[in-house]
């Protein structure tokens, strides 16, 4: 080797150098072209910034295409802020798909303190398996991503419908996987302890290739297709010492408390295990976020305390503010035209007018009145505090509810007289001193019941009212007929 001269040792060492550089390269290639591009956010994000701070994390999902995009996307703040709260010794991971918007990112980073993982939406295969509402779950299988974490030793995947009560970071000491069983034969993947591994990624994916057995089309069937024995397996108990587990193992009760189970007895009693998380699995319009869901579900309180106490609601006061003001508007405006509008002049025709006409103006009324009730409940902000979305609720039905007894000329009483139940079932509803969720629900029924007949007397009341305004001849010119100029026929 010796007899090489210098000048020929260089040019080898450059050759060796680009060589390992294209080697690389090509490396590195072929393992994201194996992998589908699926891990490129992932290994993107892990590279920047100061993560991982702990060995192990909570994570959490968020994906856009739903109706309720920025509900959950609240939901998640409010949650990893409360995991900060209870002192959770742990990184708080958000799995993130591409579309999410910059500044919730930005908020979710720079605010909540939080690792966002971009991510490529997983291709569902079940997707024609999900029907109706279900279909808001086809990105769910996103959550396969949390075993691409492998910079941690455990991570607990939590869903954003979640509401934790006390730390609960033993849970870092379960084996490869461990869930809960809400269903007394499947788990529940509201909140799951995993070992991450790329190996077990990559074989999910091939499992989502081939078509493993789902048996709702979603995360949880498929996790259940590749965990079948866990019903089998023991249950998880933290070793003393702070060892971790190996192996899978099922979660108590307690780590994922069915909001269900609380409105039997109106308290928790849970002996399985810690009472530590409670979990909402229930019709996607009575998560705990939105305002209506107390008294309700009484538990929508404790999510809405939370929030009050970690994030606040200075999102939701402009809205808030702009409906007040409307309102306040429509009772002025509403209060001095009612001289002018009750002195409609009465045309003395001897024609009455006929029945269809008279029909359409009965029809007219009571429908108005139904909008007046059922307007401000869709305008409110869902996520407002219950204590302001009720408010501002029986506001706008005041507001419209006067709005439409002076258009129609009808006693103000009985047009308000379901405002005045609606408030009577909230007090029934909202009374703290139930001994349990039975005779909670005898009291409402047993108020339906004696309120009826005063719905029904105001709904009487409100058709005689039209039928005297019809027979007074109040001026609606006949279909098709010009309006007759009288003296009558002006507004004082």
């Amino acid at each position: 080797m010796g007899w090489w001269p210098p000048a020929a040792w260089r040019r080898w060492g450059v050759v060796v150098v680009v060589v390992a550089a294209l080697m690389a390269v090509s490396a590195t290639a072929a393992v994201e072209e194996e992998l589908g591009g699926r891990e490129r956010g992932v290994v993107a994000a892990a590279a920047q910034g100061r993560w991982p701070r702990h060995r192990h994390a909570y994570a959490a999902m968020m994906y856009m295409g739903t109706p309720r995009d920025y509900e959950f996307y609240v939901a998640v703040r409010v949650m990893m802020r409360s995991l900060a709260r209870i002192g959770a010794d742990a990184d708080r991971v958000l799995i993130a798909s591409a579309d999410v918007p910059a500044d919730w990112v930005r908020a979710m980073r720079e605010e909540d303190g939080m690792r966002v993982v971009l991510v490529e939406n997983m291709k569902n295969p079940y997707e024609s398996n999900l029907g109706g509402i279900n279909r808001r779950f086809k990105l769910t299988l996103n959550k396969l991503y949390a075993w691409t974490l492998v910079d941690y030793e455990r991570v607990v995947m939590i869903d954003s419908d979640n509401i934790f009560l006390q730390k609960t970071d033993e849970l870092f000491q379960c084996g490869q996987f461990c869930a809960v069983f809400i269903n007394p034969c499947y788990f529940h993947t509201g909140l799951f302890v995993l070992q991450p591994s790329m190996d077990v990624f990559k074989g999910m994916l091939h499992d989502l290739e081939i078509g493993r057995a789902n048996s709702d089309g979603a995360d949880q069937g498929f996790l259940v297709g590749c965990y079948p024995d866990l019903l089998d397996r023991p249950m998880f108990h933290p070793p003393e010492n702070g060892s971790k587990l190996n192996g899978t193992y099922r979660l108590p009760l307690g780590y994922q408390m069915d909001a269900s189970y609380y409105y039997l007895k109106l308290h928790w009693h849970v002996p399985c295990g810690p009472n530590s998380v409670i979990t909402f699995p229930s019709a996607p319009w009575f998560k705990p976020w939105y305002w209506w869901s107390w008294p309700i579900l009484p538990l929508g309180l404790s999510w809405h305390k939370q929030r009050w106490d970690d994030l606040g609601y200075a999102a939701e006061m402009p809205v808030i503010l702009m409906e007040i003001l409307m309102y306040a508007v429509i009772i002025t405006i509403t209060r001095l035209a009612k001289p002018g509008m009750t002195k409609l002049c009465y045309n003395r025709r001897p024609e009455k007018q006929n029945a269809m006409v008279q029909g359409l103006i009965k029809m007219s009324a009571i429908v108005a009145m139904l909008i007046a009730y059922a307007i401000p409940f869709f305008i409110i902000p869902r996520t407002v505090h219950p204590f302001m979305g009720w408010s501002m609720y029986l506001f706008g039905a005041l507001a419209l509810g006067v709005l439409v007894s002076n258009a129609f000329l009808l006693p103000l009483l009985a047009v308000l007289t379901p405002w005045l139940a609606i408030i009577g079932m909230f007090f029934v509803m909202a009374f703290p001193w139930y001994h349990g969720g039975i005779v909670r629900v005898l009291a409402i029924f047993g108020y339906a019941f004696c309120s009826a007949p005063f719905l029904w007397a105001s709904l009487v009341r409100v058709m005689d009212s039209l039928q005297t305004m019809l027979e007074r001849e109040p001026f609606f010119p006949r279909l098709g007929e010009p309006a007759q100029e009288t003296e009558f026929s002006k507004l004082f």
